[in-house]
């Protein structure tokens, strides 16, 4: 059974930064794709980062330049640091693992960004 468990989430002023942190268990990690999504109040779910199993990375254009994906597969992990936060970050972050055309998610963790 495949789970995603979030962590990181926090209050944070603007400008703060934050490390999220994902970790994967009944599945094998490496080699398949991660990403990030977020969903803030009243918004669809919407892509933040994605890395390949190459190492290859994309991100959302509100969070490029800001934001930097990881991975580590030997911890079967994925992180997203997140710098210069302002309040439009302010959201629930999924952690979405891609395997075989299926797609799995995690729970989310809440980040707020105050003014």
């Amino acid at each position: 059974q495949v789970q995603l468990v979030e962590s990181g989430g926090v209050f944070v002023q603007a400008g703060g930064s934050l490390r999220l942190s994902c970790v994967g268990s009944g599945m094998i990690f490496s080699g398949n794709p991660m990403a990030w999504y977020r969903q803030g109040p009243g918004n669809q779910r919407e892509l933040v980062a994605r890395i390949l199993g190459s190492g290859e990375t994309a991100y959302g254009d509100n969070v490029k330049g800001r934001f930097t994906i990881s991975r580590d597969n030997a911890k079967k992990s994925v992180y997203l640091q997140m710098n210069n936060l302002i309040p439009e970050d302010t959201a629930v972050y999924y952690c979405n693992a891609q395997m075989s055309s299926q797609s799995y998610w995690g729970m989310g963790t809440q980040v707020t960004v105050s003014t």
